[in-house]
């Protein structure tokens, strides 16, 4: 059995995997935002088996990283790491957002959060091979202006939200060429289309899909041997945008996100 990280585990996909887990045997840590949230989900997966919470609001930058140490330091058999947390489009004509460190918040909760959570839990993954980290992407992708990628010009939560779910699939790949041969496995995927969460009604969608048609997917590539770096749409294997498998765009995105982890 492993014991998962799951960030954004009080709502939607996230509260349906931390159930599915603790059930089927898994540790479940479950990151929420607001502690009586994560306090209640905690109480109530603990109904089901062994879990513990971790409260962090992830549009700030040291908040993930104190996380990550926190959850190391607390449970150093951390194995499964799943960035499930996100900020969707939006309400319709809804302005610029900045996050707590003053990036564009999808980016920075969609993105640049996963890359500094991940990063600072990677020494224990790595110590734990072989261990999984998934990302929970999307198929709405678009490429990321990396001459803006703060979308400062033009700007639409769609596209803001779209741009940051690519750089998320690129990193993916980047890094899962980067942890080749440490046991670490890294993938991304697309859950399921308009699955029935806060986001998406936000958005003024009506919902396709359950949180339970989506989290088949997420299950797997936490639970199995699948390989690493890649994509899948729910459970079965895809392609990303093209632009998210170009080394050029994908070693340019490196270089801005180490600009911006700084700032």
């Amino acid at each position: 059995m492993s014991t998962v990280l799951i960030t954004g585990a009080t709502s939607g996909l996230g509260r349906h995997i931390a159930f599915e887990l603790v059930r089927a045997g898994h540790v479940v840590l479950a990151h929420g935002r607001d502690a009586d949230r994560t306090e209640k989900l905690v109480e109530e997966l603990r109904a089901e088996g062994d879990a513990e919470g971790f409260v962090a609001d992830l549009a700030s930058l040291d908040q993930a990283r104190e996380l990550g140490a926190h959850v190391a330091d607390a449970r150093p058999e951390l194995d499964v790491l799943v960035n499930n947390a996100g900020v969707g489009s939006g309400p319709r004509g809804a302005g610029r957002e900045l996050s707590a460190d003053g990036h564009e918040l999808r980016l920075a909760v969609n993105y640049l959060a996963p890359v500094a959570l991940t990063r600072a839990l990677l020494p224990v993954l790595r110590a734990n091979a072989p261990a999984r980290i998934v990302n929970v992407g999307s198929a709405g992708q678009e490429p990321l202006d990396l001459d803006d990628p703060e979308l400062t010009r033009g700007y639409s939560g769609v596209s803001a939200y779209c741009r940051s779910k690519f750089a998320l699939a690129a990193h993916t790949f980047t890094l899962a060429e980067e942890l080749v041969g440490t046991g670490v496995s890294v993938n991304v995927l697309h859950p399921a289309t308009y699955m029935d969460t806060a986001m998406v009604r936000e958005a003024g969608v009506t919902p396709w899909n359950t949180v339970a048609d989506g989290a088949a997917g997420v299950l797997a590539l936490a639970t199995r041997d699948v390989g690493t770096g890649g994509y899948y749409d729910g459970t079965s294997p895809a392609r990303a945008h093209a632009g998210t498998y170009d080394p050029q765009v994908r070693a340019r995105l490196a270089t801005v996100t180490e600009q911006l982890l700084k700032i």
